[in-house]
């Protein structure tokens, strides 16, 4: 099986406590079902700085990374869906799905 980096784009944090323990209900939830694939819950992300053609920025640009997972699945198309099931989404974010390979 293939491994593939979810990498969350944007959202919104929840506002109130209430909020913040019906997305962590969310995320448990969606970790579950998606049972031996979760290689790597990951986290969310702060600060980022983007280095191109030598020059190093502050944030990622008009789409910084704001989190990440990582899953295994068969393929593409099955990678896509099971990170379709996500919480992330509900915040208004954005899913990347790329698959990593090994080279080392």
């Amino acid at each position: 099986m293939a491994k593939y980096l979810l990498v969350y784009h944007g959202g919104s944090m929840p506002e109130s406590e209430a909020e913040r323990g019906q997305v962590m209900a969310a995320w448990g939830t969606w970790f579950q079902n998606l049972g031996p694939a979760l290689a790597d819950g990951g986290n969310p992300v702060a600060q980022t700085k983007t280095i191109a053609g030598g020059s190093v920025s502050d944030g990622g640009g008009a789409n910084a990374a704001t989190g990440y997972s990582l899953i295994e699945a068969e393929n593409m198309d099955a990678a896509v869906a099971l990170a379709q099931g996500c919480p992330v989404l509900l915040g208004g974010a954005s899913i990347e799905v790329a698959e990593t390979f090994d080279v080392m």
